[in-house]
């Protein structure tokens, strides 16, 4: 397919690469910043655009890989209907498509992306949608081309899908941040919490979150939870999390205690 890229961020940076191995004709990357789009199309050997009205017609499929908020606004300024065009996103409606493209859809890769790190799409889920059979069919054969891991999810689903990678994926990160800062101030590495969290991350890769649950909430230890808030002090953003991740733990296991 002859495929235009609008969005020149991470995930562009790794999809449009990809889309080329596949065997696709990226025939343009567009991005508001001149020096985004000129830098993904070279990568990808592709014409780069930073004037929306440049935009090739001629393109079988737009994948829009913007940021949540500029998807509505920037496909509104396309002055044709695109033959096939898809959002990458995981919290924005199919409605953010003008009513006057027939043909719309979202190919949601749910993964994290950096442009520093190499991404294996072979078992990332891409989650579809479209009301439209045929778009369905050709993101569905595109997302298969990545992935083994397709699924056809509803906007209303995907928005739930989206809450919990964030839970899962940027709150975890921010804890991670967290647990950095606490090592710091005392002169610690990070290094030394690295084991734990990969063999953290391993567990669940074939038990249930609820199962691998360890901790002095999980075990209702109210002298070390003591312990630790007087660590605290002084800290109160800090304390306030771990007070409410704690009473989360023990709200969910008290009736198992």
């Amino acid at each position: 397919m002859k495929i235009v890229i609008i969005g020149a961020g991470n995930l562009a940076w790794h999809i449009a690469p990809k889309l080329k191995k596949l065997g696709h004709e990226i025939i343009g990357v567009y991005s508001r910043t001149k020096k985004s789009a000129d830098l993904l199309s070279k990568r990808i050997g592709s014409d780069s655009f930073s004037d929306i009205e440049r935009i090739p017609e001629n393109a079988d499929l737009y994948i829009v890989a913007l940021h949540d908020k500029a998807i509505a606004s920037i496909v509104r300024q396309l002055k044709f209907i695109p033959k096939f065009i898809a959002h990458t996103s995981g919290a924005t409606p199919l409605s953010a498509f003008p009513v006057k493209f027939k043909n719309v859809g979202v190919f949601y890769p749910l993964q994290s992306f950096s442009k520093n790190r190499t991404v294996k799409f072979d078992s990332v889920p891409f989650l579809i949608e479209s009301k439209n059979t045929k778009t369905k069919k050709v993101l569905s054969d595109l997302a298969r081309q990545f992935s083994n891991n397709v699924h056809f999810v509803s906007s209303e689903k995907r928005k739930r899908v989206h809450l919990a990678a964030v839970f899962a994926n940027n709150f975890v990160n921010h804890m991670y941040s967290l647990s950095a800062e606490i090592l710091q101030e005392n002169q610690l590495s990070f290094d030394l919490l690295k084991p734990l969290i990969f063999e953290t991350a391993a567990k669940i890769k074939e038990n249930h979150p609820d199962k691998m649950q360890t901790g002095p909430a999980r075990r209702n230890d109210q002298p070390v939870i003591k312990e630790h808030l007087k660590l605290l002090r002084g800290k109160k953003q800090r304390k306030d999390i771990y007070t409410l991740l704690n009473q989360s733990i023990l709200d969910k296991f008290k009736v198992r205690n």
